[in-house]
Order: structure tokens, then sequence, then C-alpha cells
């Protein structure tokens, strides 16, 4: 009896202060507040009846917090575990450099929007928790390999769009777009055309 009374004490200290850190967890996960909310409510009602199991593990809320990703994995559709670490893996700093321009909320949750789950989580883990890779593979339940693929796709994704690419490429972009243009309506360009449409017009009359 004394051993459930103090997992109840312990349960209800836990929800009143860990519970901002698994709503930021969720709603980087859900990218909405409210199924934010019902996600991790779900998550600690099904933990309670079990919670003497959860004050065994080595961190209450890395546990919690697995229960929690595996949730919303599992909601959303199971996923298959067979991905196995291709490509190469962007550095730290390329995914710090990213968390620190999504300042703002909307923001973050479009660029999340733009990735499958697994790799959101991996990105949530990582960048935004500021998990080890180790630690992230075990939330996730996979190799360590498949934590820097999801991370190094998921970065791909999101650099490869203009939005979230940052200034440097955005710009690079935005010139290389002018300049096509430019020199399609630049005068050589124009003599190009009309030097080829002077040249099919002279074979024409040759043919003739």
């Amino acid at each position: 009896m004394r051993t459930a009374v103090s997992a109840d004490l312990h349960f209800a200290d836990f929800v009143q202060t860990r519970t901002p850190s698994l709503l930021s967890t969720a709603y980087l996960l859900t990218r909405d507040r409210h199924r934010a909310e019902e996600l991790v409510q779900d998550v600690l009602v099904s933990l309670y009846p079990q919670w003497q199991r959860v004050l065994e593990a080595d961190s209450e809320l890395a546990y919690v917090r697995r229960a929690l990703v595996n949730r919303f994995i599992n909601l959303r559709r199971k996923r298959s575990n067979s991905e196995v670490f291709t490509g190469a893996v962007l550095d730290d700093a390329a995914g710090a450099d990213f968390a620190s321009r999504l300042a703002d909320r909307d923001q973050l949750r479009r660029a999340l929007d733009l990735l499958p789950d697994r790799q959101r989580v991996a990105l949530v883990l990582r960048y935004f928790h500021d998990l080890s890779d180790e630690q992230a593979a075990d939330i996730l339940q996979c190799r360590l390999g498949t934590v820097r693929s999801l991370v190094s796709r998921a970065l791909a994704t999101l650099r490869s769009d203009p939005a979230f690419a940052g200034p440097d490429v955005a710009s690079r972009q935005s010139v290389e777009g002018r300049t096509s243009l430019e020199s399609r309506q630049s005068p050589e360009g124009r003599t190009s055309t009309d030097s080829h449409h002077n040249l099919a017009s002279r074979q024409k009359g040759a043919a003739r």
C-alpha cells in the first residue's frame, strides 16, 4: 500500500513538473495544440496503472517521452523499421542552425509538415530537445545509423525548400532566376533567336 501511495504521489508530481516538456514534444510532432494536449493526456492515462514500472526506469521523462513518440507514430500509421543509413550525414551545426531560424511557430509548423513522421520525430528529439543520437535511437527503438539517416534526410528536405534553406541559398536561387530571365530578354538573346529564324528561312528558300 505504501508503494502504491508513493507511486501516486510521484505521478502527481511528474504530471505537474513534466507536462510542459511533454506538451512541447507533442506539439512539435502534431503541429496542433489541441491534438498535442490529447496525445499527452492519453499517454499519461495509459501509463498511470503501471507507474511503478516508470519509476524503475533510468529516466522517467525518457520513458514517458518514448511512450508518447510510439503512440504518435502508431496513431498515424505503422511504419517499417527496415530503414537503413544511406547518404551523407549533415553535421550538428547544420541542424542547430536550422532550429535557431525557426523561431516563429507558424513557420515551424510548416517546416515540420514537410517531413514524414519518423523523420520529424528524429529531428525534434535531436535539435529541439538536444538529445544525443543514442538517446534518440533509444526512444525511436531503432539503430544509431537509422537515427542519423532520418535526421540527414529531414534536414536535406528542409534545406531544399527556399523557405527554410537560409538567406544565402534563397538569395542565390533568386539571382539565378533573374540571370536566366535577363539572358532571355537581352539583345544578345534576341540576336541569337533572330539568327536562328533567318537561318531557317534561308534553308526553306534553298529547298524551293
